[in-house]
């Protein structure tokens, strides 16, 4: 019986050990994802020209067909 106890012991202290590993993976891919999403908004901020700047918007048939002679 007290084999038993023990044997419970260690495998539920393996267990937690395991999800404890698990959850800080977790939280480290979470991190890792704002950053990422970050410096995603930051580079459309910045590439991203203002309306008033830009001018009217271009003409939406420009740029539809390409013809090619060889």
């Amino acid at each position: 019986m007290n084999m038993d106890i023990a044997a419970l012991s260690m495998g539920l202290s393996q267990m937690q050990v395991s999800q404890q590993a698990s959850i800080s993976v977790m939280k480290m891919a979470m991190e890792t994802g704002t950053e990422q999403m970050t410096d995603m908004m930051a580079m459309v901020e910045t590439a991203t020209p203002s309306a008033t700047v830009a001018g009217p918007a271009p003409d939406p048939n420009i740029g539809q067909l390409l013809d090619i002679s060889i």
